[in-house]
């Protein structure tokens, strides 16, 4: 076989890959992508998920909180994000009278919600506003950071620069500090569902995994805020996909990589044929267990098989369900993120349930309607009628439970699970507003966590490929290579990250992408006859 060499190989065309594509070519290096896919994007795809139903569905990744402004201005991308003006609202289970609506333009309203469900004291509304303070502060101290190198443990510390609530989020078990700042039950997991989206953990785990989740949640662009893409998902794509054209990355699709040598070579397969390609770095957007499998190192014990614990529901609906609070419009209690039976200890229940091999019940689940903040997603003859497009989120659903055998029924389940946590909040039947597709199949598609890996190739259905890591470096780590500093190294100096998987890579925020391009751009060339001696 003839092979190219390029400058850079990236294998995985998801917005990560295609960050990291834009800002190499824009470099000058002499970039090759590579996606399996038809298509690139990777989960931040807009999709017709419903046959001869003109709507576009952000299908995976939903909302925006991580991509600094600094990567947008970098690459010149034309993307609008929308900020919503409610932040949530949450029913009381098993009470039909009200629910809290925090009501970021209304904070005397919001002050009144916490009262109605405080049963007449408001004492957790001042606690929020403590809370909401300092999370402000943890973000403006260690959001900056995030697309620089890594900060040490200590040196992050001093950003914070108070203890205390360092030792809060970072060091204790979060749960600790919901508990003890606040009383009610249901403004405690309220706060607590930031923790948990997309890990299995209690909120009193000693690994503080939901604390590194709750983390990434909460310091976005130094404000938490997760915004709304104009357009839907797809459009983050593809400007990030044009920026890298533009710049004159190749990009290629439908090619499935097959393997990755140590040493630059990597295999893949298009149209039938092999073809190989040489690479002086090798950047790759995938899990690291899946590089694991595509470097031939099936016996490496030092990494785990990830795991997801979620299911999502897309539903498009003819309007908006009506609610059983009557205080609050419907447009306001899904204009934000929708919180069902995620009471803190409905979530530490559901939790002990799920360790049980049971699917909790009722489900702790959360809602997010994209067309209420952004109707272009839906076609005008739709927009008029009133419909409406819901993602559901369900919580502590582990891949554990799932394999090939039975992944259609437990979607069934999974998806009947989905459906009973909504009716017991809504004052009619979810069912009888959702949609039918041109074949007259009703407007809903579940997606379990094998549904995920087989589309995405997202191991376990895990959507950070992996445990997540802080967002700094501990004081003794090695920090000899650009890559160990950006944090996006492996164990070949050749091979970098550039996905979920390197650490600050979660979520839809490029900075997998842009960091393993600046690690790139900080270290020289690697080629075969000093790669020895570099490993060495």
């Amino acid at each position: 076989m003839i092979k190219t060499p390029y400058d850079v190989v990236i294998v995985g065309g998801g917005h990560n890959g295609l960050t990291a594509a834009a800002y190499l070519a824009r470099a000058g290096k002499s970039v090759f992508l590579l996606e399996r896919e038809d298509h690139l994007g990777g989960a931040a795809v807009s999709a017709a998920a419903f046959e001869g139903v003109d709507a576009r569905l952000s299908r995976y990744s939903y909302l925006v909180s991580l991509l600094p402004k600094q990567i947008i201005d970098d690459l010149g991308l034309d993307i609008e994000l929308a900020r919503r003006r409610y932040s949530s609202y949450t029913p009381i289970p098993g009470d039909t009278t009200g629910g809290l609506l925090i009501d970021s333009g209304d904070a005397d309203a919001t002050r009144l919600s916490f009262g109605r469900v405080g049963g007449g004291t408001d004492t957790d509304f001042d606690a929020m506003r403590g809370f909401n303070t300092d999370t402000e502060r943890l973000a403006r101290a260690l959001f900056p950071t995030v697309c620089g190198p890594l900060p040490t443990r200590s040196e992050a510390r001093k950003m914070l620069d108070d203890n205390a609530l360092w030792g809060e989020f970072i060091e204790k078990p979060l749960g600790q500090a919901i508990v003890q700042r606040f009383e009610n039950d249901l403004v405690r997991g309220v706060l607590a569902t930031d923790a948990l989206i997309g890990t299995f953990t209690s909120l009193d785990d000693p690994s503080l995994e939901a604390n590194r989740c709750f983390l990434y949640h909460v310091i976005g662009n130094e404000t938490g805020d997760w915004d709304i893409p104009i357009g839907g998902m797809g459009v983050v794509s593809r400007e990030l996909e044009r920026a890298a054209r533009a710049a004159g990355a190749d990009l290629v699709t439908g090619a499935e990589v097959i393997s990755i040598s140590a040493d630059g070579d990597v295999r893949y397969r298009l149209q039938d044929e092999e073809h190989v390609v040489e690479g002086g770095r090798i950047l790759v957007n995938v899990a690291p267990w899946v590089l694991r499998g595509l470097l031939g190192d099936d016996n490496n014990e030092e990494i785990a098989r990830p795991e997801g614990a979620q299911v999502k529901v897309n539903l498009l609906l003819s309007r908006l369900p009506r609610l059983h609070d009557e205080s609050v419009r419907p447009e306001a209690a899904f204009g934000g993120t929708f919180h069902i039976n995620e009471g803190y200890g409905r979530l530490e229940s559901a939790f002990h349930e799920a360790l049980q091999g049971s699917i909790p019940d009722p489900l702790p689940c959360e809602i997010y309607c994209h067309s209420l903040t952004d109707p272009s997603i839906l076609s005008p003859e739709l927009t008029a009628a009133g419909a409406q497009t819901l993602t559901v989120f369900g919580l502590h659903t582990p891949d554990r439970w799932i394999n090939e055998e039975n992944n259609d029924a437990s979607r069934d389940r999974l998806q009947a699970a989905v459906l009973r946590s909504l009716n017991s909040v809504l004052a009619e039947p979810i069912e009888d507003l959702i949609l039918k597709d041109a074949t007259g199949k009703p407007c809903i598609e579940t997606k379990t966590t094998l549904d995920l890996e087989h589309a995405l190739n997202m191991t376990g259905g895990n959507i950070f490929h992996g445990p997540l890591q802080w967002p700094f470096l501990e004081d003794d780590a090695p920090r000899n290579t650009a890559a160990e500093r950006w944090g996006v190294d492996t164990s070949n100096p050749r091979i970098l990250l550039c996905g979920a998987g390197a650490r600050r890579g979660g979520g839809v925020s490029g900075l997998g992408g842009h960091n393993a391009a600046m690690a790139v751009l900080e270290d020289p060339p690697i080629n075969r006859n000093n790669l020895r001696d570099t490993m060495q």
